[in-house]
């Protein structure tokens, strides 16, 4: 596996990558002379061209390609007399990007994974096609519901840039924390209700021989997002607002304090696999599913992540981060959550009707049962896994979903702020690895956001 999965929607590893890339992906003409055009009819409502060809790229991650090979076979069948070529790629970002400087991309971009292409300033550049038609358009399932009505809440959101929608989401991600039912079963543990009582129970696992977390620590992302998770339940949606908007001091918040403090506590308590800070996020998950470690950090795609190496009987379940303190802004179950996996439609496509109609066939109800199957992850399609047989951790992230209602909370600042991430990401490292205080840790990423916020040549968002 790639160690690029869990990058959804992250730059971690990545941003140095896309900062450059941002600088040089803007580039391109004018929009390309004769883009395809055909007529708007009831059967073809967003005008996809007769007899023309489709070219589709892909990030080639952990989800597989099924589901997207299977809105092709939709694609062909509604448009029989065009020519669909689909390729996979592991650094979209490196292979585009001259692509996109020419005025050449494809009709359609997964841009997901390392190295992948900076969307805010792609944005910025007109290089992307506005999905409003798209949006507006009749769903495959029902035309009298469009396409937007069918997707779960907040995913037009993710994808909206001041007021324009470039991008949608395939997969909804929970991000939470990993243990094994049976193993628990089995010692008569109880996932915590707090941090204390998590901490408590570290104690417990040691006392059995195993240790109680390991990390993906050559990806320092991963720890962060329970760190920001707990920081979220603390302070509430107004640490994060003030965290993605760049306000002064917003890494020096109470909650941000202390939600580092907590996770801090890992280091100071020796509660960490040993030689968790070099593993890669296969070798850490391995870890964690050989009986190495009880507890790891993770989003929603672990499970498909680790089909064929996951014994039998393991029931990998999800859940959400204790409560940090008596006085949460958030109420227990509130879970960090947000769709990923991005696709999009070049503004100098040769054929961006066609790429329109291609989103509309894989956010159909059909591909989206299919990508839970295949993929065990959860699709944005309201309604797709209604009725499925769920694999133990999948349905272990609905039920989550469910417990947290309203109550899913995200952070925006990793897809506006590549180079901030990066920051952060490699902060975290340092704390986790005792080579930082939490104090320590908060002033690094606080003058990083200071220096972001004061350069008038990075685009600014708000929420």
């Amino acid at each position: 596996m790639n160690p690029t999965r869990r990058t959804v929607l992250r730059a971690s590893t990545a941003a140095g990558a896309a900062a450059a890339l941002s600088g040089c992906v803007t580039a391109g003409g004018s929009d390309p002379a004769e883009q395809a055009t055909g007529a708007v009819t009831d059967e073809n409502p967003l005008g996809v061209p007769a007899d023309t060809d489709l070219e589709v790229v892909m990030f080639d991650g952990g989800y597989g390609d099924e589901y997207t090979r299977h809105a092709v076979t939709l694609y062909e069948e509604r448009h029989p007399g065009a020519a669909v070529t689909h390729e996979g790629l592991q650094k979209v970002g490196e292979v585009l990007q001259p692509r996109f400087v020419a005025g050449e991309p494809p009709d359609v971009v997964d841009n997901t994974g390392a190295g992948r292409l900076d969307i805010a300033a792609l944005a910025d550049a007109g290089q992307l096609t506005d999905l409003a038609e798209l949006l507006d358009a009749p769903s495959l399932d029902d035309p009298s519901v469009p396409v937007r009505d069918t997707l779960l809440p907040g995913v037009v959101e993710d994808g909206t840039l001041d007021g324009t929608a470039y991008f949608l989401n395939y997969s909804y991600v929970v991000w939470g924390v990993w243990y094994s039912r049976s193993l628990f079963d089995e010692h008569g543990w109880t996932y915590p209700a707090t941090w204390d009582d998590m901490i408590a129970l570290c104690g417990e696992i040691k006392a059995a021989g195993i240790a109680p977390w390991t990390w993906q620590g050559k990806y320092p992302e991963y720890m962060m997002d329970p760190l920001q998770s707990l920081a979220a339940k603390a302070g509430g949606l107004e640490l994060v607002r003030a965290v993605d908007n760049l306000e002064p001091d917003a890494w020096r918040q109470d909650g941000v304090l202390a939600a580092a403090d907590a996770i801090h506590r890992l280091v100071t308590g020796g509660h960490l696999l040993e030689g968790s800070e070099g593993l890669s996020h296969t070798e850490a998950q391995n870890a964690w599913s050989g009986g190495q470690a009880a507890f790891i950090p993770c989003g929603s795609w672990l499970e498909g992540e680790q089909q064929g190496v996951t014994p039998e009987g393991f029931d990998m379940t999800l859940a959400a981060l204790p409560a940090l303190t008596a006085a949460d802004a958030l109420p227990d179950g509130a879970v960090q959550g947000a769709s990923s996996e991005s696709f999009l439609v070049p503004a100098q496509a040769l054929n961006p009707r066609g790429g329109l109609e291609y989103l509309r066939c894989l956010f159909s109800g059909e591909v989206a049962r299919g990508f839970a199957e295949s993929a065990r992850a959860m699709p944005v399609v309201k309604g797709a896994t209604e009725g499925l047989d769920l694999a133990p951790g999948l349905a272990s992230v609905a039920a989550a979903l469910d417990t947290a209602g309203e109550h899913v909370f995200g952070y925006k600042y990793r897809t506006w702020y590549p180079e901030l991430a990066k920051a952060v990401d490699d902060a975290t490292g340092e704390l986790l690895t005792g080579r930082a205080d939490p104090e320590q840790w908060a002033d690094r990423i606080q003058q990083a956001a200071d220096q972001t916020a004061a350069d008038d040549t990075i685009a600014k968002h708000e929420r």
